[in-house]
């Protein structure tokens, strides 16, 4: 990884160092399908169209809340246990940081892992949306 990436979360970049280093491509769908095994299904009632992230190929819906300590806690699910695992990288990566520290982290850091090459492009569009819909939601916290 660049140095210039050393600003993001220590989970975040765990798990980014983790898909950089898997090669070949099978082998980074395969880590993301274990990440994807890591987040809980959101129970019915969660998957309401409020908190349905647009712009995706497969349905996808990404929940947040501020604990008492002022950190957001992000919960998820979706469709496609390799979307899910796009997901589980915002949930495990980003989950338990303040508002401001997700807001710091740049929209485009899928490329570290080289599976924006990998990807259709429809899901790096569904990232892309994923992350935005997350900031959205976040920018709504204090702090």
């Amino acid at each position: 990884m660049p140095e210039s990436v050393t600003h993001l979360p220590a989970t975040l970049l765990a798990i980014l160092e983790r898909l950089q280093r898997a090669q070949p491509a099978k082998m980074k769908y395969e880590l993301l399908i274990r990440y994807a095994q890591k987040v809980p299904p959101l129970p019915a009632g969660e998957k309401i169209s409020a908190q349905q992230v647009k712009g995706c190929v497969s349905q996808v819906w990404l929940v947040t809340h501020l604990d008492a300590d002022g950190r957001v806690q992000i919960d998820g699910d979706a469709d496609s246990q390799l979307v899910k695992g796009l997901l589980a990288i915002l949930v495990l990566g980003l989950g338990g940081l303040t508002p401001a520290e997700i807001l710091a982290v740049p929209p485009d850091f899928i490329k570290l892992t080289g599976l924006d090459v990998s990807l259709t492009p429809s899901r790096n569009n569904g990232f892309i949306n994923m992350v935005n819909f997350l900031k959205k939601q976040v920018m709504a916290y204090p702090g």
